[in-house]
């Protein structure tokens, strides 16, 4: 079975995608207002080619390693560029800014993960990626954040009360994803060093 299967070019596309997003997202505020909806559209198209690459990969058995690693990579590229611009008040919606606080959680969960697994690999010798449910209800919610501040102006006025509480779930599943993978990562290393104890001097 080819590494390039559907699943994976629908991912690589959408990585690709996200690209022409951050220069909707650059000029948001610039005199054409359509480039708010072009970057709503792509966000769409990208969250539904998220859906559909999981779901072929799983109905068409054609799940692969490369594409285990391409599916967060294109997640994270859209969530950290979306966070960080979203809350720039230079290329923020406006009236719908996010607080600085809010990419500071979301980028630095991630960053520490990283670091969590090379230091797994560091000290094992395996690198050790597993998804995780909470890891993928903060992508969700991270993700409703996103594409509800982009399409916020033209929601009823009654729904802005959901703003700021989307704010503050992300960052709390954010936070409990963190503690998941740390414990996650522990329990690891202690399977490895039963499995593998350290000769006796």
């Amino acid at each position: 079975m080819s590494s390039l299967n559907w699943p994976n070019r629908i991912t690589i596309t959408r990585i690709v995608l996200v690209a022409p997003f951050v220069i909707c997202l650059l000029n948001l505020n610039g005199p054409w207002p359509g480039w708010r909806y072009l970057a709503l559209a792509l966000f769409v198209v990208m969250g539904a080619s998220d859906a559909l690459d999981g779901f072929l990969a799983r109905r068409l058995g054609e799940s692969t390693p490369l594409g285990r690693y391409l599916d967060p990579v294109g997640d994270k590229l859209l969530i950290t560029s979306a966070v960080i611009l979203l809350s720039i008040d230079a290329t923020a919606v406006h009236d719908f800014r996010l607080p600085s606080w809010v990419p500071v959680i979301a980028i630095g969960k991630d960053v520490l993960t990283v670091i969590g697994f090379l230091l797994l690999f560091a000290g094992t010798g395996q690198f050790y990626v597993q998804p995780r449910i909470w890891g993928k209800v903060c992508t969700v919610i991270q993700l409703v954040m996103i594409g509800y501040g982009l399409a916020a102006p033209d929601m009823p006025g009654w729904l802005n009360r959901l703003w700021p509480m989307l704010w503050w779930l992300a960052s709390a599943a954010a936070v409990v994803a963190l503690v998941d993978y740390v414990r996650l990562g522990n329990r690891f290393v202690a399977q490895h060093q039963a499995a593998h104890p350290s000769p006796k001097r």
